[in-house]
This record gives structure tokens, C-alpha cells and sequence, in this order.
């Protein structure tokens, strides 16, 4: 017996000419669909997501086909993973069936569905079936049994798990039906590579040969059907994320993360800044809201969201689809509301575990942008208080600019105005300039330059605030005034090389600055990489001596620059052992300072420093450490609310390595 079967059996060639009709209709109704879409998404501004296409398309392709975004949600990243890896085998055999059957046989005389490989085809094209069956069986229970908490559940989930299954299920009867009449009992292996359509086949093993034949033509056109409703129904349901996630992973940022458009402040054409219409966002704005599947992930890792405010990064994103195709919403920041733009934190995490590349930062940014810069609007008069500092002494913390080098006093240290030559610049930031907690920090690594051999030079007085916390705030202004005093005293002194303590400063210097004219030649570091690398240049050893820890990963350090080996090395280097908290490295749980929200009064929900000190608390090791002024201050703070004091103490990386280097001396 020859190992292949009889394409259209049963059925006929007849059914070629209403099938390809049918299968039309419903390819232009999905484009149709779509094509209705694409004039929603051109209400938002433009925006070139274009450039490097070739790298954008290998992009796309390597994350659609491996699904290796999707799987990193373990369960049902995996089950989602395997279903659609299935679904796409069975795509692919039946587009195979169609080339022989339609193409190569009947123009050529071809066919290739024989022999080994038609074996090979048969089994694979099973097992997969199966898989898929398993696997959304598996998503189905999770959905509509298990239903874990905050994930929705409307009549677009009915319909998709309902007509996939149903489309699955019957492709087997059909299978078993055919089966049951041609191969059960020939005496061929042919069925064994078949094992889920054989099952089928032996189910309907003891009715006659007619009756089997009529109901396998009539499940067959049903099958056919539901296949064509289930490509037209495409854009019109959730379904539409097939096309519309894997477009957006095509559409990704490629700038640096973390990028913010820098307006021009001084175009006098401009009508406003910041976004408030849907209309004042990007085409990409709207289109990621159709990228959005719901799969809760941005909600599950917000530190906004687990806190009890009213923040959802899911739902922002789910607004703006509503607002574009439902509720014809004119005032975006009105629909979303400010209590829920002021709770973000800018800590990234909702974008770094995205599946689907959505861009949720930038969004609520351009909305705080808006009202403080269109409206005054402001999350609390503490902002107001420590905005005006920051417009008359350079710094948010309400002391005078002329203290700003005073911590310095009594160090080795050059005021890069009366001394130029030095290898750093050393940028401390606000906190480190007047927080008494985080002047040792300074003072610290001062002494650790000194220990290597590094001058170091400061601005003293002439820095100012880097003017990430107003940008945060939405008062870009104030930050472009403070950035380009800054930039300005940088180019004044030919500084080549800056190191700052502080995530927050690292970032905004070394990335938004750029924007402004910061000179590209410029390098601007972190002390804990820059410490790293210094120390294994110069074969630097410390005095070392054993205690446990945990680590805590700045949002801007981990999620926004990718640092995360370096700060482990120096702690590691200094004898300490790490007990990672559960959320760590990129999955790091915010400390709540970020986003401007340090200067910000946590009214609403319990408090994320809380959150995360009793996190740190539970791994028993009895000291947390971080390397980041904003962390450091609300780590304090949130220890005592935790009434975890008696178990973990706060630390920052310099306060280890100093010790140790005194030790050493």
C-alpha cells in the first residue's frame, strides 16, 4: 500500500470553486476589518518605526517563532508557547496540502505527500493537533476555572477558545471518519501514524461505510466554515492580536531605554506641550492598545498596582484602545485619571515583561506633561514646595546652592573651577549633596578614588539638580533650564568623564542629555561600574570578610541600563554572600522614589518602600543593600513602616567597600 491518501476524498475536486469563493470572502472581510482599523490608527501623529527594517523584520520573526517572550511567564507563557507552535504546524501541513493538491499535481503532476515524508507529515501534523488540543484545553481551565485574579474575561474569550477548539476537535473527527472507511483494517502501519485520528477512527469502527462517508462530508464543510469564520472574525475579536503583536514587535523602540521626546520649549508654533487628546498622541499610541492580549503580566510586576493604588498598566493601554474605538474620548488625561498617572513610578517594569513591545511610560509621561505644563496641575504642594527650590537654589531639598559642596569639605577633592585637570567628575546629585544619610555616600567614594589613585573634581556650587524628578513630573521645562546649566558648565571645563552615585543622574546624563548637547564624546558612568572596572584594572583587592545580604536592583540601574553583575562583583569582592529576594534582577521591585515620586507624598494604597523593605525582611539576611540615593532614603523610611527594623538594616555599596578599604590601609 502506498503511504500517502486521497486529497479531498469523499468530498470531491467539486468543492474547489465555492471554497476558494468562500475562503475569498472571508480574507477580504479580515482586510477589510483591519483596513477600518488602520484609519483609527491614523488619527494619532506620526512617527517613523520604520528605520532599520531588515533588523526590525529578524527582530519580529526570531520573537513570534520562538515565542521566547511569551514563554518567560512560565505556565501559561509555556502553554501559550506549545499551542501556538502546533497551531502553526498545522497551518503549515495544510498549506502543504494545498500546494500538492491545488499546484504541483494538477500543473505538474507532482506529489510530494508520499512515501517517508508523507509518514513523517501524517505523525507530525498529529502530535500537533494533540498539543494544541492539551494546551488550550489547559488555558481554558486556567480562564474560565482557575481565574487568577485581576484577569479579565469578556465574550471575545468565549468565542476564540470555543471556535479554536471546535475547529481542532472536528479536524480529528474528520480524520478518524476517513480513516475508519480507507485504512482500519487494510493491514497497513499507515494508521499508527496517525495515533490521534487511528483513536477517532476505532470510536466510529461499527457503523457502515455510508453512513460514516455523510458524516464525514458534513463535518467537513462544518469544519471549512468554522475555519473561514475564524479568519474573518480576526480583527473584529481578540484574534487580531495574531497580526497586530507581532506588527508591534516589528514597530519596537530602537532607541536607548527609556527615551523621552525632548519638545522644543522654544517653538513659538507650538500650541501646546505635553498630550491630552488622542489626537496629540503617535499612531504607534493607539496601535499598541490593539497589540495589548490582557495577559496582565504589566499589571502583575506594577508596584503601583500590587500596592493598592489605582494604577493598571494593562488598563491604561486598554484605555486608549476603548477611547479610539469605543467611547470617542476626547480628554485622555481625564479618561485615565490623574490619581493614576501620578502613581507611576517610571520603574519600566510593565515594558521589560511585555510580550508584546507596548510602550506604557511614555504615554502617562506625555499626559503629566500636560497638566503641569498646560494647567499647573500638581500631585500635591509638596511638588509645588520642592519645584520653586529647585527653580531658586538648583536642588528640590529647599537648601541654599551655595552648601552644595560643603559635604566635600576637609576631602581630597579639586573644585573642577579652579582645577580642571582631574580624571572624574564627580556628579553626587541632590541627595548626596545635602541628605545626611547619603553625604557618607559621597564622601565614600571620594575616599575610595583617593585609595585607587583617581583625582576627582566637582562642580561644587555651579551644579545643579540633573532635573530628572521635574522631567518625571511632567515640568519638562524646569528640567531643560536645569540640564542645560549643567551641559553648559560640562563643555566651560572640558569634562571628558563623569561619575555619579546616583541611577537616576547616571541615566539622564548619560542619555536625555545627549538630546540637549551633551557632547557624544562624553562618558558618563556609574560609580559601582565604574569602581568594578577600576578595581580589576588596577588588580585592586579588598580586605575581605564574610556576612549575608540581599541585594536590592535599582530600577534605573537594572531594568533601564541593564547593570546587574557589576554591583553583585563589589559586594561579592567585599566577602558577602547575596540571598536574592524573590523579585530580583530584572523582575526588581520598585522602591517607590521613582518617577519624581521621591518628592511625592504616598497618599493613596500602602507604601511600595514598605512593600519592598518586608520583602528584603524575609530572606533573613539583615542587611539590604542598594547603591542608589533614592533607594537608600526610602528603604529607611520604609523599615520603619514595615516594623521590620529589628531584622534588616539599609546599606549602600560604598558604606561596604569603604569599610574594607579602610581595613585593607
Amino acid at each position: 500500500m502506498e503511504f500517502t491518501r486521497e486529497i479531498y476524498w469523499n468530498v470531491g475536486h467539486g468543492v474547489l470553486i465555492p471554497m476558494y469563493l468562500l475562503a475569498f470572502i472571508a480574507i477580504g472581510i479580515m482586510i477589510f476589518g483591519f483596513y477600518k482599523r488602520y484609519l483609527v490608527y491614523k488619527m494619532g501623529g506620526s512617527e517613523n518605526r520604520l528605520d532599520s527594517l531588515f533588523d526590525r523584520i529578524f527582530y519580529m520573526l526570531r520573537n513570534v517563532f520562538s515565542q521566547q517572550k511569551v514563554i518567560k511567564e512560565k505556565i501559561p507563557g509555556i502553554f501559550h508557547g506549545i499551542f501556538f507552535w502546533g497551531f502553526l504546524l498545522l497551518f503549515i501541513g495544510t498549506l502543504l496540502v494545498f500546494l500538492q493538491a491545488d499546484f504541483t499535481n494538477p500543473l505538474f503532476g507532482v506529489k510530494f505527500l508520499t512515501g517517508i515524508f508523507y509518514l513523517v507529515f501524517s505523525l507530525v501534523l498529529d502530535l500537533a493537533g494533540l498539543a494544541a488540543i492539551i494546551m488550550l484545553s489547559a488555558l481554558l481551565i486556567r480562564r474560565f476555572f482557575i481565574k487568577p485574579e485581576g484577569l479579565e474575561t469578556i465574550r471575545d474569550d468565549y468565542i476564540i477558545h470555543g471556535i479554536l477548539l471546535v475547529i481542532l476537535i472536528t479536524g480529528f473527527i474528520i480524520e478518524g471518519l476517513r480513516m475508519s472507511v480507507t485504512e482500519l483494517g487494510s493491514g497497513s502501519f499507515l494508521p499508527y501514524f496517525s495515533p490521534v485520528g487511528m483513536f477517532a477512527a476505532n470510536i466510529f469502527a461499527g457503523f457502515d461505510a455510508g453512513s460514516l462517508q455523510g458524516a464525514h462530508k458534513f463535518i467537513w464543510w462544518f469544519h471549512f466554515l468554522l475555519a473561514m469564520t475564524f479568519i474573518g472574525i480576526i480583527p473584529f475579536t481578540k484574534l487580531r492580536h495574531i497580526f497586530t503583536t507581532s506588527a508591534n514587535l516589528m514597530f519596537k523602540d530602537n532607541r536607548v531605554k527609556g527615551f523621552i521626546n525632548t519638545p522644543d520649549l522654544e517653538d513659538e508654533q507650538a500650541e501646546q506641550f505635553g498630550c491630552e487628546k488622542l489626537t496629540d498622541f503617535t499612531w504607534k499610541d493607539i496601535f499598541d492598545g490593539d497589540a495589548c492580549t490582557k495577559c496582565k503580566r504589566c499589571q502583575d510586576r506594577c508596584p503601583a498596582y500590587a500596592t493598592d493604588k489605582p494604577l493598571s498598566p494593562m488598563k491604561v493601554i486598554q484605555q486608549f484602545q476603548e477611547a479610539a474605538f469605543y467611547e470617542n474620548t476626547e480628554n485622555m488625561v481625564d479618561f485615565v485619571t490623574p490619581d493614576v498617572l501620578w502613581s507611576c513610578t517610571t520603574c519600566r517594569a510593565c515594558q521589560e515583561t511585555c510580550p508584546a513591545d507596548i510602550e506604557h511610560v511614555n504615554k502617562i509621561l506625555e499626559m503629566r506633561r500636560n497638566m503641569v505644563l498646560m494647567k499647573g496641575e500638581f500631585p500635591g504642594d509638596e511638588v509645588i514646595t520642592a519645584t520653586d527650590s529647585l527653580e531658586v537654589n538648583g536642588n528640590p531639598l529647599g537648601f541654599g546652592f551655595a552648601k552644595r559642596g560643603d559635604w566635600a569639605d576637609g576631602l581630597d577633592v579639586s573644585l573642577v573651577s579652579e582645577q580642571a585637570d582631574v580624571d572624574i567628575l564627580y556628579f553626587p546629585g541632590c541627595f548626596a549633596s545635602f541628605d545626611k544619610r547619603n553625604i557618607n555616600v559621597a564622601k565614600n567614594f571620594v575616599s575610595i578614588c583617593n585609595e585607587l589613585g583617581v583625582r576627582v573634581g566637582i562642580l561644587s556650587k555651579e551644579e545643579k539638580c540633573c532635573g530628572e524628578p521635574a522631567r518625571k513630573l511632567g515640568n519638562e521645562y524646569l528640567y531643560q533650564m536645569m540640564a542645560m546649566e549643567n551641559i553648559e558648565k560640562f563643555s566651560e571645563y572640558n569634562v571628558k568623564r563623569i561619575v555619579t552615585t546616583c541611577p537616576h543622574c547616571f541615566n539622564t546624563l548619560s542619555k536625555d542629555y545627549r538630546q540637549l548637547g551633551l557632547d557624544g564624546s562624553v562618558q558618563v558612568e556609574h560609580y559601582t561600574t565604574f569602581l568594578h572596572k577600576m578595581f580589576e584594572e588596577n588588580g585592586f583587592n579588598l580586605e575581605s570578610e564574610d556576612f549575608e545580604c540581599t541585594y536590592h536592583d535599582s530600577c534605573y540601574m537594572a531594568r533601564y541600563n541593564d547593570i546587574l553583575d557589576e554591583p553583585r562583583s563589589l559586594i561579592t569582592s567585599a566577602g558577602g554572600r547575596i540571598n536574592e529576594m524573590d523579585k530580583n534582577r530584572y523582575e526588581s521591585f520598585c522602591c517607590g522614589g521613582g518617577g519624581g515620586r521621591i518628592l511625592v507624598d504616598e497618599k493613596i494604597g500602602t507604601k511600595v518602600n514598605a512593600a519592598r523593605a518586608k520583602m528584603a525582611a524575609d530572606t533573613g539576611s539583615g542587611m539590604l543593600i542598594s547603591n542608589c540615593p533614592f533607594c537608600l532614603s526610602m528603604f529607611e523610611d520604609g523599615i520603619k513602616t514595615a516594623e521590620v527594623e529589628d531584622k534588616i538594616k539599609v546599606r549602600d555599596i560604598s558604606e561596604i567597600l569603604v569599610d574594607r578599604i579602610k581595613r585593607r590601609s
